[in-house]
């Protein structure tokens, strides 16, 4: 019932140093400020999903309703956009929030499956997003200032995606660290029945975390929608997976109870660098990868990340 540190998640960061070694020696442009803010722009939305993933996975739930939440925020964003960002950013999260209130009625209050709950989650929300775009992408309007969110710049250096990014980020982190509700989330992936027992509240804390999780997921698909000019219904699909990966090569356990928000981060920007340096690869010439053979070189890395991970925290555990 703690924050994972040490050798827990040490394999994370090894292997996000190295492939940054890796792709400044290797690759002219990776180390470019265009390089830098395009990678950290397009996974500010995977690590929002996967941070709220980080939480969730702490109380021993799951949440497999991300990618969908996401896909459905970002149309409803988009159909909001005429109105401003003042309209069509609190419109995209509150869809994100409803979906996840579903959630926590269901978990907290009827004590579903988490599993089972968030998969109705998903195909409602999934099912949802069609309708409303009519099973197809839904234009932003550009005459109004929605995409500045996903375009425009700090300091002409970093979207301002990747500035609330870290806020959320920071947000968690502090929650977790500093707080009694971070305290009782850990506490219910530890042991749910014993945390009940000593007084914690128990019952906010499994609600906060479906909240918070389907809010990142609302946030994301107003990334997506401000920064690529269109909500897309089905664009979500297979979010939650790669959230659940960048958790679990994080070292949180899938047991709750353990788990590192920064550690979480790195894994999310792990799997993203993986995509990057294979573009970088096939613009090369070396080599010519389908998306489908990148997936497959992305799934096998993950095994060897997790198998390194394992490794690192045996040892620790005999201690």
């Amino acid at each position: 019932m703690k924050c994972i540190s040490g050798q827990g998640h040490v394999a994370v960061w090894v292997a996000l140093s190295l492939l940054i070694l890796f792709g400044i020696m290797r690759y002219d442009n990776f180390a470019s400020a265009y390089n830098l803010s395009s990678f950290l722009g397009y996974n500010s939305m995977f690590v929002l999903i996967s941070i709220g993933m980080c939480l969730v996975i702490m109380t021993g739930g799951i949440d497999l309703s991300v990618g969908a939440v996401a896909a459905l925020a970002s149309v409803v964003a988009a159909q909001m956009s005429p109105q401003g960002l003042i309209v069509a950013v609190p419109a995209g999260l509150t869809a994100g929030i409803a979906a996840g209130l579903l959630n926590a009625a269901m978990i907290s209050g009827l004590r579903l499956p988490p599993f089972m709950a968030t998969l109705a989650t998903m195909l409602a929300a999934k099912g949802v997003a069609l309708r409303l775009s009519d099973n197809r992408t839904v234009p932003v309007d550009w005459t109004s200032d929605f995409t500045a969110l996903g375009m425009n710049k700090v300091a002409n250096l970093l979207p301002w995606t990747i500035i609330i990014a870290v806020a959320v980020v920071i947000l968690a982190w502090a929650i977790l660290e500093r707080t009694s509700l971070g305290r009782t989330i850990l506490a219910i992936g530890g042991n749910a029945e014993a945390a009940h027992l000593m007084g914690l509240k128990t019952r906010r804390a499994e609600i906060f975390v479906y909240v918070f999780s389907g809010a990142c997921a609302g946030l994301a698909g107003v990334f997506l929608a401000s920064g690529y000019g269109a909500g897309q219904p089905l664009e979500g699909a297979g979010w939650e997976l790669a959230a659940i990966a960048a958790v679990v090569v994080g070292g949180t356990l899938l047991t709750g109870g353990m788990g590192s928000i920064p550690a979480t981060v790195a894994g999310a920007l792990l799997f993203g660098l993986v995509f990057n340096l294979l573009n970088f690869e096939n613009g090369r010439g070396t080599i010519s990868l389908s998306a489908h053979w990148q997936s497959v070189i992305r799934g096998f890395f993950l095994l060897i990340v997790i198998l390194l991970q394992a490794r690192l925290v045996r040892p620790a555990a005999k201690t």
